[in-house]
């Protein structure tokens, strides 16, 4: 029985030797905490359930995030606890007092990550939703409970305290009285004895449980009691006098009922234990599975990994985009490591010398790319160019990836894989090749007839180790097979027949492996879509093999050969030419944004100058547009006038400021975000408070005209002279004069008229005239200074008299009424107020 379920659906054939999977497992083992994690992390297998693969990465993803935020679970005194509950299950055992402490160190961990699971830090919660419910078991709270009560009965150090029972406690009270009684006795004897030299030395010892004293040898029968042993020389014996044989006969009783009474409450215990036994194993399940994530994450943090995706069934994909072989890059660290180790030790013995900074090799990365169409990648190029790496990596990041290990790259998507079938000639490390061509063909017919189009093929350099023509028409037919079944195939090779196999075939593609020939080393660098050159004979020179060797090698080259090779030779340095340009375009479309970026911040530097100019001025003007209405108000004569046109111009003014203010910042907005450009709604220019009475312009013929009412939300009727229109939004250049200036001109019209607002006046303000014998002139003259006098003195309702006689008089102030801008609402007169013969008027506030 295992703390860890098995793998579902895992996967068979491995080709792990090959794939170096063992060592793999090993890496991410030792970053585990537990031995039980670690054994379970060296039997891991991809499997091919996609439902526990995305669970699997999904809570190593969850643990990254503990470890990012300093987080992660201290696993300690981890071991599997199920033999040890089957034992407690078992009616009268009792544990150790070993097995028992060990089990509450266990629980101690199991309830502390439940505790902070139960409650993790609220930034990180909602990422945590997965390990929450895998550390939050049902049994949570009786294992705390079950912790609770082991602590308090046991000592840190395994040992029983002593109020784990009322009775321990008292016979341990006993047990120490009784030693005291002993040692008082024998204290007295030893002081009797010294007189006449009988003891050894003045100390009280123990033999058999028994408190003794040592006596020389000599005077052993002068003294009466029990003689437990000697000394190694003979020369002392250890004496129990007779006058403590039966205080100790009490304390061996005492110590007797000390253990029964301990068994007893390690039976106890073990019962307790036995009734959480479920529990306590779902709980050492969960923390075995953290500490395995742990272990995994901590991985994947080292390593720089990433989560990999799976592609679509639809559309199923393999693609790796800088990609690294994680063992190969444990090697060059190691690798690096030693070397800085040796420069030190090699500064510190030679006094008075400096070493220099020492070379590293880095790992490059592989990116590559297939797709449901294209299935097949003929890898060529030089020996030691990466070829088998590239194999390798690809077989061994699929494994992991199935595993639920993140793998290092930027970005890697899989197929889900049923069988990882690989050629690749070592079971040893990358760098060898041991095996014989009668090993390949039988690998290769036992892969061929496993292969399907969910299985990973690799082969690494099909058809070599035999005649090189046969060889090349045995990997053709090889590869063709493998396409046929439509397994996702990888192929070193490098024959020639093969590369163009690659460019004719559909569903194949190439690609090459880089070789620096200056420094003779590869570069691992893979190109798709090409195929690359052998360079063997010009690799060998470069070695310095013999001239004249290197001239008959070459001329035992075909026609057709040398072409393909300076064809590849040109197409490789064409290639590099193109890298080159790209990469010298490439920093210059950085020089230009970075001069554009330049360019942009010096104008909006300059932009938001003059914003800020533009808005002191705004201010500047409405400060001195406030000035002069408080002064044009200080200047009437009627106080309490006087103060209710100051509270109305501050209240105006105020939402004059207001209104300035917004249409102000929203042009400035408008034209920073450039939403004043093909936006109506948001350019500035567009007349936005409009309202009945004030005097617009019109663009389209160039006149003013009154705003009557609002038709629609941008539409309006406005009167020209004697014409009424429709008029549009976007046809008003601007509001000549608004209706609220219209009810402040009273004050201006009154004093043309020569009118004095006083107190008193405003007392005396009637709130009816009578205009009838009045001609139409000066009727609408009184009218007007009445109702001027009237909305000054702030009266919300008048009643002009102008009798009924033909009605030219009442239609005349009618008319006059519904355009006044002191006049809100003109109503018809009750038979109370006077009918037909008079008008009731409603001012403006």
């Amino acid at each position: 029985m295992s703390l860890f379920p098995p793998i579902p659906s895992p996967v068979e054939e491995l080709s792990s030797e090959v794939l170096e999977w063992g060592r793999l497992r090993e890496l991410v083992g030792s970053f585990a905490q537990s031995s039980v994690a670690r054994d379970w992390l060296l039997d891991l297998r991809p499997s091919c359930d996609p439902v526990w693969i995305d669970e699997q990465h999904e809570l190593v993803s969850e643990m990254r995030v503990l470890l990012k935020h300093g987080a992660p679970p201290q696993i300690r005194g981890l071991f599997d606890p199920i033999l040890l509950v089957q034992r407690a299950r078992i009616a009268g055992a009792a544990l150790e007092a070993e097995e028992i402490r060990d089990l509450l160190l266990l629980l101690e961990t199991i309830t502390a990550w439940q505790a902070f699971f139960a409650a993790p830090p609220e930034a990180i919660a909602v990422q945590l939703t997965g390990l929450i419910a895998l550390s939050h078991p049902t049994a949570g709270a009786q294992l705390t409970r079950l912790m609770r009560s082991l602590r308090s009965r046991m000592n840190p150090d395994g040992s029983l305290a002593d109020d784990a029972s009322p009775d321990l406690k008292r016979i341990r009270r006993e047990i120490d009285r009784q030693q005291r009684v002993i040692e008082e006795s024998l204290r007295a004897t030893l002081r009797r004895l010294s007189v006449g030299g009988e003891t050894q030395e003045d100390l009280i010892t123990i033999r058999g449980e028994r408190f003794v004293i040592p006596v020389k040898s000599e005077f052993k029968r002068r003294i009466p009691g029990v003689v437990h042993g000697a000394s190694s020389s003979g020369q002392t014996v250890f004496l129990e006098p007779m006058e403590t044989i039966e205080q100790n006969n009490e304390l061996v009783r005492l110590m007797d009922d000390e253990q029964a009474e301990t068994r007893r409450i390690f039976q106890a215990m073990t019962k307790e234990i036995g009734v959480e036994g479920e529990a306590i194993a779902e709980g050492a399940a969960a923390l075995a599975k953290l500490d395995a994530l742990l272990a995994t994450a901590r991985f994947a943090a080292d390593f720089d990994c990433v989560r990999p995706s799976f592609a679509e069934t639809q559309e199923p994909r393999l693609s790796l985009d800088q990609a690294r072989h994680p063992l190969l890059e444990k090697r060059l660290r190691s690798a690096a490591r030693s070397t800085e180790a040796r420069t030190t030790a090699a500064e510190t013995t030679a006094a008075g010398t400096t070493g220099g900074a020492t070379s590293r090799s880095g790992v490059v990365p592989l990116t590559l790319a297939l797709h449901d169409q294209a299935r097949q990648l003929i890898i060529s190029g030089p020996n030691t160019g990466g070829k088998t790496v590239a194999l390798k990596t690809t077989g061994l990041l699929s494994m992991m990836a199935q595993s639920g290990i993140p793998v290092p790259a930027r970005e890697a998507v899989f197929p889900v894989f049923k069988a990882f079938l690989a050629d690749i000639g070592d079971a040893q490390s990358i760098e060898q090749n041991l095996s014989t061509f009668s090993a390949h063909i039988a690998n290769l017919n036992r892969i061929s007839h496993l292969a399907d189009a969910e299985s990973l093929v690799l082969l690494d350099e099909l058809g070599s180790a035999t005649d090189p023509e046969e060889g090349a028409a045995l990997a053709v037919a090889i590869a063709a097979h493998f396409l046929e079944r439509r397994a996702w195939c990888l192929i070193s090779t490098h024959h020639t027949s093969l590369k163009v196999y690659a460019a004719q075939r559909p569903g194949v593609l190439n690609a090459a492996v880089g070789f620096d020939e200056r420094t003779l080393e590869p570069t691992y660098e893979l190109r798709l879509g090409i195929p690359g050159a052998s360079a063997g004979i010009n690799i060998a020179q470069r070695l310095g093999l013999d001239a004249g060797i290197i001239r008959d090698a070459r001329a035992q080259l075909s026609t057709q050969n040398k072409d393909i090779g300076q064809f590849l030779d040109q197409l490789h340095a064409q290639l590099d030419a193109v890298a080159s340009e790209r990469t010298a375009l490439r920093l210059r479309e950085q020089e230009l944004a970075r001069e554009k970026s330049r360019l942009d911040a010096e104008g909006l530097k300059e932009w938001r100058t003059k914003v800020r100019e533009l808005e002191q001025q705004l201010n500047s003007l409405l400060k001195d547009f406030a000035y002069r209405i408080r002064e044009t108000i200080a200047a009437i004569d009627d106080r309490a006038a006087q103060q209710k046109l100051s509270k109305e111009a501050e209240r105006r003014m105020a939402r004059l400021r207001r209104e300035f203010s917004e249409q102000f910042n929203a042009a400035v907005v408008a034209q920073h975000g450039g939403a004043d450009k093909g936006d109506q709604n948001a350019q500035p220019h567009l007349v936005r408070h409009i309202s009945p009475g004030d005097t617009v312009k019109l663009k389209s013929i160039g006149k003013t005209g009154l705003v009557q009412r609002q038709l629609e939300q941008d539409v309006f009727e406005v009167t020209v002279g004697p014409m009424k229109m429709r008029v549009a939004r976007s046809d008003i250049a601007e509001v000549q004069r608004t209706n609220e200036s219209n009810r402040s001109s009273p004050v201006e019209s009154a004093r043309r008229r020569g009118i004095s607002v006083s107190l008193a006046q405003q007392d005396t303000t009637r709130s009816e005239i009578n205009v009838i014998g009045r001609t139409v002139e000066e009727a609408i003259d009184e009218v007007d200074q009445f109702l001027d006098r009237a909305f000054l003195a702030g009266l919300p309702r008048v009643r002009i008299v102008h009798g009924m006689g033909m009605g030219v008089l009442r239609k005349a102030l009618r008319a006059q009424l519904e355009r006044h801008p002191h006049v809100a609402q003109v109503i018809e007169a009750t038979q109370s107020e006077g009918g037909a013969g008079a008008t009731v008027v409603d001012l403006r506030a």
